[in-house]
């Protein structure tokens, strides 16, 4: 039996049934439909749907609910990250598991409200100041978005930091059948917290990848929590020494993970020459180029990249053996084309890209590979 559905539909089952307690969010096309569903739904399971004044509110809130035990979601688009910066910033700083989807629409500032983009690839990565690295997971139908929002739920709680589901307007919002059994049942672990009435210390620093458990408010233990740069008793310092040693655990909990972060779908054909790489709705194309590809007797192997920060480069360089062009489509002027031609210097990479509110076709990434 299959069902109609969408992908905001998608993912806010998985944040259900991932354990989330807590949304906060502000009305913005195409991510309302999340914030309206977690209204209706999340109370049934005894949570808490808040629709803030604004967007940075939104944000404070699921911060604040986080570090008082919550699991906590919220979801915008482009310009709502835009405003959500600074507590991204505050959220890496301290900490916090946190689970934010961007449903892309096309930009810059307001731009296409009720159109298409994937231009917000490199903004989710780069958007907060200092460069510290996140985990963005990117759903390439509309039931991934269930499994994603599952993983991003257990990878925020497991690493206490921001994770992104970076969905669109079309996979959000376009209506498709679905079997259920698509739905990926993805382990959503325990957080990890502090035992009550044992020593705490807020922060861990070393070993440098290791993350320390949290504790909530409501636990007789002091927590302090700020944004500025801290030593493990969260006392704000300038120690060289101790600086050093947060800024290198932030790196490292996530970068010395990337092999296990990583999450890819490759379709290799022995003997190909040409890969062609898609990532979100543009995956769509890519598979029905593949299809009629290699129905015209063309070798090609393909990649769908699922977890895009941090770059799938294992994934990549398996993909590229053999291979001299690597076809690169997105909606976007070819953001994920430059992380590409990082993984790949000596492999020309074609950059297929479109920005006029229309999906790139399978034609079109057919015609690049002539």
């Amino acid at each position: 039996m299959r069902e109609w559905t969408d992908g905001s539909t998608a993912i806010v089952r998985g944040a259900l049934h991932a354990g989330c307690t807590f949304f906060a969010g502000y009305p913005i096309t195409p991510a309302s439909p999340i914030l309206m569903s977690m209204l209706a739904e999340l109370p049934k399971t005894g949570g808490v749907a808040i629709q803030a004044e604004d967007e940075i509110a939104a944000i404070g809130m699921c911060i604040g609910a986080a570090m008082s035990g919550a699991r906590a979601m919220t979801a915008t688009s482009g310009p709502g990250i835009s405003l959500y910066s600074e507590n991204l910033g505050l959220a890496i700083m301290g900490e916090v598991p946190l689970v934010v989807v961007d449903v892309q629409r096309l930009g810059p500032a307001t731009g296409g409200a009720t159109t298409v983009g994937q231009g917000d690839l490199q903004f989710v990565r780069w958007g907060t100041s200092g460069g510290f690295p996140v985990i963005v997971l990117a759903p390439s139908t509309a039931a991934e978005g269930y499994g994603v929002t599952r993983r991003a739920f257990d990878l925020a709680e497991r690493f206490r930091t921001p994770v992104f589901v970076l969905t669109d307007k079309e996979l959000s919002l376009t209506t498709t059948t679905v079997d259920p059994r698509a739905y990926e049942s993805v382990p959503v672990g325990a957080r990890v917290q502090h035992a009550v009435g044992q020593p705490f210390t807020p922060y861990h620093y070393e070993p440098a990848a290791a993350v320390p458990p949290i504790a909530h408010v409501g636990d007789p233990t002091l927590v302090r929590f700020t944004g500025s740069t801290h030593d493990e008793r969260a006392f704000l310092t300038k120690d060289p020494a101790t600086v050093g040693k947060l800024n290198a655990h932030l790196c490292a909990k996530i970068d010395a993970h990337a092999a296990e972060l990583e999450w890819a779908h490759s379709d290799l054909q022995p003997g190909a020459e040409t890969l062609l790489v898609a990532f979100g709705v543009t995956s769509g194309a890519l598979r029905q180029a593949v299809k009629n590809l290699r129905a015209n007797g063309r070798k090609v192997s393909s990649l769908v990249p699922i977890s895009v920060w941090p770059v799938p480069e294992r994934a990549l360089a398996a993909a590229l053996q053999g291979v001299r062009r690597v076809v690169v489509a997105e909606l976007n002027p070819g953001l994920f084309a430059r992380e590409v031609r990082l993984v790949a210097p000596n492999v020309e990479v074609v950059s297929v890209t479109r920005m006029d509110g229309e999906l790139v076709s399978p034609t079109q990434i057919e015609e690049a590979c002539r």
